[in-house]
This record gives C-alpha cells, structure tokens and sequence, in this order.
C-alpha cells in the first residue's frame, strides 16, 4: 500500500514501541515528536533496525539515543555552514577581483572567456535571475537608476548564488592565467581541484540550507582527494572508499580551503569540540575511522 493512514503522536510512540524501540522518558518523546516529524527522525535509526522489512529494532535502540544523533547532525551543520560561507565569500571576492582587472566590468558576459557557449547562457540566465530576485539595496538602486544596463561584475556577482560561481568558474576557459591564479590563492595548485571541490561544497551546502541530513548519508558529489603537491596539510595516505563517500572527504576539503583563505579560523577547533563531547556517537557514520585524527589535516595545530 503505497499510501497509509496518518498517526497521532501518541499512536506514532506504540508503534516504535511495538517494534522495540526502548524510552528513558515517553512524555518527552512527545514533546520532540510533536516538533520533529517522524519521517525527520526516521533517517536517523534507519541503521539501528536488524530488520528493514518488519522495521524491527535492534537491541537497546533508545529514542533519546537518536535524538542525540539527530541533534549532533544539527550542530555539525551550522559548523559546516560557517566554514561554507567564509569559501564562498573568498571565491566570489576573488573572481570578481581577478576578472574584472583583467577583462573588464562585464566580463561575465564574455563568451569568448568561457569554454561551453551552452553552459555558459545557461550560467547567465540563473544570475539574471538572481540578480532580479535580490532586494540589496544596491541592487535595487541600480535597478531604478540604470534600468536597461547591465550591471558591473562586483555589484551582481555579490548576489550569485555558491552554485552559479562553481558553474560559472569551471567553465572558464582552461587557458586564462587567472582561473590558474584562483585556485593558487585557495590552495591548490590545479584550478581542476578547485572545480571538483567547489562542486562537492556547493552539493552540501544546498543540504545544509534545506536542513537536511548529513549524518550517514553518502555524497552523491565527491572532491579530488589525490591533489597536487598540496600547499597545507593534507593527508599522509590514501583514505578508504567508504571515507571518500561520506562527509568526512568534503569536510576536510572545507577545512583545507578555510585554513588558506581564512586565518586563525576556529572551524576545525569547533568541529573537534563538538567531536569530543560526544565520545558515544558512532562517528564512523560520517566517515571518520581508520586513525582519521593522524592525517595531517586534522592533527595540525594550525589554523585552528
């Protein structure tokens, strides 16, 4: 049956029951489940059933065990959502830097400078939009001021959103010195790298935005992890597949980046915190197991 009838709460609560689910507190648990849908939660003792059909509980499976989970996913989120913006801020602020000097205020409309004519329309009809779509009070004086000229590079690429400066960086022609000089002031040494991570940062940040769901979840977009004569500190040996296609690869890749365009940042310090203080939670969800703290980007005093 493809549709089923809606539970009250208290009906919700006997049935987690009836397939085991243990509670230190029941009137609590429906206090967050009256905040927190079922179906939310649901992600988050997926793994704890033995048996997916019946939806069975494993032994010892605690409703204020997957609050915890549920509640260490959140505070992991608005970390990553800080260490998200300080690259975005960086990447925009350096594109319109370099290519405005170089090619003029409205170089964005350049075609000449990017590789796919195709790509590169589609690119432009997202930052048309945004740039529509924005209430900055610069933009809007522009609008009423300069109605049927388009606007100079730093005034509409501040509103662009992570997702169209990926887009619009990686089809930059692959000859332009100043894609090269980009990914150089982020860090690395190929702007390919930087592509490949700004695609996998832009990919969790949409996730992040939505409040959805890091923990467990596999990556449908995965960075480069063998990188070029790294600048910072990296890691000292290939990671395993199942850390590659959990957060843990893209989460490093933001704390590399970070510690390049923004010094003395507390990102890693917080998310170590926060690793810290929850010794129970099975970490490994993420990808973080096979002696992660030894590579050197997390084992690092630096740019805490």
């Amino acid at each position: 049956m493809v549709n089923k009838p809606a539970y009250t709460i208290a009906a919700q609560i006997e049935l987690l029951k009836s397939r085991g689910m243990l509670f230190r507190n029941e009137p609590n648990a429906f206090q967050f489940l009256n905040n927190i849908s079922y179906y939310r939660l649901k992600s988050y003792w997926w793994d704890n059933q033995k048996d997916i059909t019946s939806h069975i509980f494993k032994p010892d499976t605690y409703f204020e065990d997957i609050i915890d989970r549920y509640n260490f996913d959140r505070h992991l989120r608005l970390i990553l959502f800080d260490a998200i913006e300080r690259v975005e801020i960086s990447l925009r602020s350096k594109m319109i830097y370099h290519l405005s000097i170089a090619y003029g205020p409205l170089w964005y409309l350049e075609s000449k400078i990017f590789d796919n004519a195709t790509i590169h329309q589609q690119v432009l009809n997202d930052l048309k939009k945004e740039f529509v779509r924005s209430q900055e009070i610069f933009i809007k004086d522009h609008k009423q001021r300069y109605p049927a000229k388009d606007a100079d590079a730093w005034k509409i690429m501040e509103v662009a959103s992570m997702g169209t400066l990926s887009k619009l960086y990686k089809n930059i022609r692959h000859q332009l010195p100043e894609k090269s000089v980009i990914a150089n002031e982020m860090g690395l040494n190929l702007h390919s790298e930087l592509s490949s991570w700004l695609e996998a940062i832009t990919y969790v940040r949409n996730i992040v935005a939505h409040h959805s769901r890091l923990w467990s979840r596999s990556m449908v977009k995965r960075p480069i992890e063998n990188i070029i004569n790294s600048k910072g500190a990296w890691f000292s040996s290939p990671l395993l597949p199942v850390q590659s296609k959990k957060p843990f690869l893209i989460i490093s890749c933001m704390i590399y980046l970070c510690n390049e365009v923004s010094p003395n940042h507390q990102i890693k310090s917080k998310l170590l915190q926060l690793l810290n203080s929850n010794p129970a939670m099975p970490i490994y969800k993420l990808g973080f197991l096979n002696n992660w703290r030894d590579h050197p980007i997390w084992n690092s005093q630096l740019h805490q």
